[in-house]
């Protein structure tokens, strides 16, 4: 496992780290402690320190098990998590001092802890990233030592260039992939002048990207890449990187193609982030032993030539940037 500065944070963090989205549901099944303890214990064993969760996911108990397993290990290992997502409706009005207060200190009672090391605010509405009494709100917290850092998670590149004028402003949470590639085109550089760490979720785009889905894969009803293809439950960006499905697959194609060997695509992909040197860590979410081994492994590939990189970036403009440049 190799290791990079989180921006502002100073946190020496794994590359491949954890997201455990997919420990907390909308994933086609329900919560399962067991099977969250070992896959969080397996990441650890194989060396990711930074494991990414929310107050949302599985209203609560993500955060639990998450702080639970940390607790009972002796390795240093940092836990960042979310907040904003319990709001109804979710509104601009809702991130204000009182609700941004009570939802730190939910986190810490989930987490039985005295402090979190990064709180993100959770993609709330585009507004919100101007709002002066937010960063207010977070910086108070800050020095109550509640807060260690915190930083936001976006949706829009947009929404990330806003905050990071914000000097409190430790890290971006944003997605970024093989099939996303105008964060690179725009915010690395002003992150990386900033020191602001940026934190790649999605990375293989809800599975796209691991090759391994078709047009007859059919999906659980509590999966949202069954149930929020079209955004009907959140963001469409957070479901298959708001890549048009069959499109995705014509590009699916061509970078199979383009890799081929021994070397899963999932792993080239993340790789392929990783060759980016103003991303700070990755955060797969994994929900066994076989996955967890096959991200961390992406974190020894060699580098990616220079002219299958060039050809990544002609397939994205090929199939999929028209779709998604506009949104996000």
């Amino acid at each position: 496992m190799n290791y990079r500065i989180l921006g502002k944070t100073g946190f020496n963090i794994s590359e491949i780290s954890l997201g455990a989205w997919q420990l907390g549901g909308k994933w086609g099944s329900s919560f399962d402690e067991n099977n969250a303890i070992k896959t969080l214990n397996t990441a650890i064993n194989l060396g990711v320190n930074f494991i990414d969760t929310a107050d949302v996911y599985s209203d609560g108990l993500s955060e639990k098990i998450v702080s639970k397993v940390v607790q009972g290990r002796g390795e240093k290992i940092y836990i960042a998590t979310k907040c904003g997502r319990k709001l109804n409706p979710h509104t601009e009005e809702g991130y204000n001092t009182k609700n941004i207060r009570k939802y730190v200190h939910k986190s810490l009672e989930n987490m039985e802890a005295d402090k979190i090391d990064l709180l993100q605010l959770h993609c709330p509405p585009t507004e919100v990233y101007k709002k002066v009494e937010v960063y207010n709100a977070l910086d108070e917290l800050k020095k109550e030592g509640k807060v260690v850092n915190y930083g936001v998670s976006v949706e829009k590149v947009s929404e990330a260039l806003t905050a990071i004028e914000n000097e409190g402003v430790s890290t971006v949470q944003i997605i970024f992939n093989m099939f996303r590639h105008k964060p690179y085109k725009e915010l690395f550089k002003k992150a990386k002048e900033k020191n602001v760490g940026i934190i790649v979720r999605v990375p293989l785009a809800s599975g796209l990207l691991t090759g391994k889905i078709d047009k007859n894969t059919k999906f659980e009803k509590d999966d949202h890449r069954l149930f929020n293809r079209y955004g009907e439950a959140f963001d469409k960006g957070e479901t298959f990187a708001g890549v048009n499905f069959e499109k995705g697959l014509e590009a699916i194609k061509e970078l199979k193609n383009l890799f081929k060997g021994d070397i899963p695509l999932s792993q080239i992909a993340l790789k392929w982030i990783l060759m980016h040197e103003a991303v700070s860590c990755v955060i797969p979410g994994a929900s066994n032993f076989n996955q967890i081994k096959s991200n961390v492994e992406s974190s020894d590939l060699n580098d990616i030539e220079s002219e299958k990189m060039e050809k990544v970036k002609e397939i994205y403009e090929k199939y999929i940037m028209e779709d998604v440049e506009k949104n996000w």
